[in-house]
């Protein structure tokens, strides 16, 4: 590897290294609220709908926000083939839209419960915005780049559309949680302090993942 590449290669790895212990720091901020705090989220049929309700942001955050983050950074830790970090891409996303599908049908099935409206708040106008978009951001990438797969000169013309386009929704996701945060009615103290370092790290996963792909993809 010429010397010139090693620090650009390097900087790359230190920072998806970062990306990954965040990752795993929200990961267990947000497993720790539910269970300590909520009293878990066994599963979407209960009598109490708050552990209905808890399934929402256990899913959107460790479900969605950090697949989405992992997948995006799929073509800088994944050492494979090129086709090999596509499929991979492609499959994580696939997941977190699923997760994100589920975690809104929590929401939807938590308001029933609780007899309450929908679509009242700037959270659940920005999730309903952000999981249309991803979406149709998949489509867009599995028909052009994976199934039917574009002429090249076509693909090298969009291609820069659908990285700023990925970018920019997962950024959306990230302000749709830190909206949702906002929302929680946390008992000041330890719980507020908790739900206040979630948000503050997943802004930190999301800086890490932008940081990410703005670096130069180097081969070795």
């Amino acid at each position: 590897m010429p010397n010139t590449v090693k620090p650009a290669f390097l900087v790359t790895a230190h920072v998806t290294k970062v990306a990954h212990v965040l990752a795993l720091t929200v990961f267990v901020l947000v497993l720790a609220w539910v269970l300590h705090f909520r009293g878990g989220a066994a599963r979407l049929h209960s009598d109490d709908p708050n552990l209905i309700f808890n399934v929402h942001p256990l899913v959107m955050c460790m479900g969605f926000i950090l697949v989405i983050g992992e997948g995006i950074m799929a073509y800088k830790t994944i050492p494979a083939r090129k086709e090999t970090q596509k499929f991979v891409h492609l499959m994580l996303h696939l997941v977190a839209l699923g997760l994100g599908i589920l975690g809104i049908y929590a929401a939807f099935k938590y308001h029933s419960a609780n007899t309450m409206p929908d679509m009242l708040s700037l959270h659940s106008w920005l999730g309903m915005c952000t999981i249309c978009l991803f979406g149709l951001q998949w489509l867009f990438g599995f028909v052009n780049f994976w199934f039917l797969k574009a002429s090249e000169p076509t693909r090298i013309l969009l291609l820069p559309l659908h990285v700023s386009a990925g970018l920019a929704i997962f950024l959306l996701t990230v302000c749709t949680a830190e909206t949702g945060f906002v929302q929680i009615d946390a008992a000041p103290g330890a719980e507020s302090r908790l739900i206040n370092f979630t948000g503050l790290f997943i802004l930190l996963f999301a800086v890490a993942v932008s940081i990410s792909v703005a670096l130069p993809r180097v081969s070795i």
